[in-house]
C-alpha cells in the first residue's frame, strides 16, 4: 500500500500559514509556514517546549489552532477529499470548526504517538482495525485483510490476538505504525517515535520508517535522532518559541546552520556535557 503512484512529488500535499496557538497565556505556536510537497520527509527539531509536538497535534486536529490555516490537497483516487481550514473564525473552540472539514482534515493523516496509545482493552488486530472500521466505516473482511498483511509486513503477524501489556515496546511501536497506515493516510504523522523506546528497540522502529520513506510516503516526523533526520528526511525545520528558524536540505544544514540559535542548538545536543 504505497503513494508513489499518486502524483509527481513536486505537488505540495500540506500548506500551513501563520499558525497559532496558546494554551492559557502560553504562547506555544506563534506562527508556522509550512508547505510539504508529496512525498517529501520533513524532519522537525527544536528544544523540548519549542512548540513541535503542537504542530503535528494541530495537524491531525487533536488541538484546535487559534489562527492561521491548513491545507491538505488530498488524493487523487478520491479516498481523501480536499480540505482547507482557516482557524481564525474558529476562536480556539472545536465546536468553531465544521465538522465535515475536521473530519476530512483527520482523515488525511495517520498519527503514531510517542508513548503508542494502544487500545490496552483490545488486541493487536482490533487496535490495527478500529479506525478502519469504526470511523471510516470500511467493509471489515477488506480491513481484517490489509491489517493482516501489514502485521505480516512488520514481523508481527504471530501477535494478532495479543494485547499491548503483552509487547515489548518496540513491538508496541511497530503496532502504533501500523494501525496509522491502515487508515490509508496521504500524511504520516510521527511525534518522537523513539524517544520512549530501550536503545536496542530503536533501530527496528527507525528501519520501518527509512522503507516507508523509500517507498515516497509524506511525512512529518517530530524527532531528536539527529543521524536518523540527516540519512531518511528530505528537509529538516528547525522550531524554537514557536516559529520555524530555519528550514533547509538536512546534509546541509545539520552540517552548516545558518542561524545562531540552531547553531547553539545543534552543539548543545552534540556535546551536552
Amino acid at each position: 500500500m504505497s503513494p508513489t503512484d499518486q502524483t509527481p512529488s513536486v505537488q505540495a500535499l500540506l500548506t500551513v500559514r501563520g499558525l497559532q496557538k496558546s494554551f492559557g497565556a502560553n504562547q506555544v505556536l506563534k506562527s508556522v509556514d509550512l508547505t510539504v510537497a508529496r512525498g517529501t520527509v520533513l524532519a522537525l527539531i527544536g528544544p523540548s517546549g519549542s512548540g513541535k509536538t503542537t504542530v503535528l497535534r494541530c495537524l491531525n486536529g487533536l488541538e484546535i489552532a487559534d489562527g492561521g490555516t491548513i491545507s491538505v490537497v488530498g488524493a487523487d483516487d478520491a479516498r481523501h477529499a480536499p480540505v482547507s481550514i482557516d482557524f481564525a473564525a474558529a476562536h480556539g473552540s472545536r465546536a468553531g470548526v465544521p465538522k465535515k472539514a475536521l473530519t476530512n482534515l483527520r482523515d488525511q493523516s495517520g498519527m503514531v504517538f510517542q508513548h503508542y496509545n494502544l487500545f490496552p482493552h483490545k488486541t493487536v488486530l482490533e487496535n490495527v482495525m478500529e479506525g478502519p472500521v469504526v470511523v471510516q466505516r470500511r467493509p471489515r473482511a477488506e480491513v481484517e485483510a490489509e491489517a493482516l498483511a501489514l502485521l505480516e509486513r512488520v514481523g508481527l503477524s504471530d501477535k494478532r490476538d495479543s494485547y499491548p501489556f503483552e509487547l515489548s515496546g518496540g513491538q508496541q511501536q511497530r503496532v502504533g505504525i501500523v494501525r496509522a497506515l491502515a487508515l490509508r493516510p496521504t500524511l504520516l504523522l510521527f511525534d518522537e517515535p523513539t524517544s520512549a523506546l530501550d536503545p536496542e528497540l530503536v533501530g527496528d522502529v527507525l528501519r520501518l520508517i527509512k522503507e516507508l520513506a523509500a517507498e515516497g510516503w509524506t511525512m512529518v516526523i517530530v524527532t531528536h535522532e539527529l543521524e536518523f533526520a540527516r540519512e531518511v528526511a528530505t528537509e529538516v525545520a528547525f522550531v524554537d518559541g514557536g516559529t520555524i528558524v530555519e528550514h533547509g536540505d538536512p546534509k546541509e544544514m545539520l552540517r552548516n546552520p545558518q542561524h545562531e540559535r540552531t547553531r547553539q542548538f545543534l552543539h548543545r545536543l552534540l556535546f551536552p556535557f
